[in-house]
């Protein structure tokens, strides 16, 4: 009986990690204003000079592999990409979430899809 006990205070213990858990590893939301858990100052103003500058590869440095942004933004089109964030900074949201859709970074839309979808022009010679 002590077995049974314990096995089901570790199942409801391991339960309640997991669900308390959930919500600090949710991805990306769409507020490019939020500031995700590896955000600091110092980061903030690499990030920053990276847009300014048009400056991939510093980009590309900071981002170290996260996210589905690091396999659809590349040296190609990371001056778009740069150009949203400025207009972010200018509070101009909605166009700068033109370009993301554009770069198929799009959020989902009512219907639950990806806006742009996933692969969106792979394989595509544009």
């Amino acid at each position: 009986m002590k077995k049974i006990t314990s096995g089901l205070g570790i199942l409801v213990l391991s339960l309640g990690i997991i669900g308390a858990s959930t919500g600090t590893v949710l991805a990306y939301r769409g507020d490019p204003t939020a500031k995700g858990s590896d955000y600091s100052i110092e980061r903030h103003e690499v990030m920053t000079k990276a847009f300014e500058n048009k400056d991939y590869d510093a980009w590309k440095n900071l981002m170290q592999g996260r996210g589905r942004v690091i396999q659809v933004v590349n040296k190609d089109n990371f001056a778009k990409f740069a150009e949203a964030h400025q207009l972010v900074r200018q509070g101009k949201t909605a166009e700068a979430q033109e370009i993301r859709q554009e770069l198929g970074l799009g959020l989902r839309n009512s219907s639950g899809k990806i806006a742009g979808g996933m692969g969106q022009n792979r394989g595509s010679n544009r």
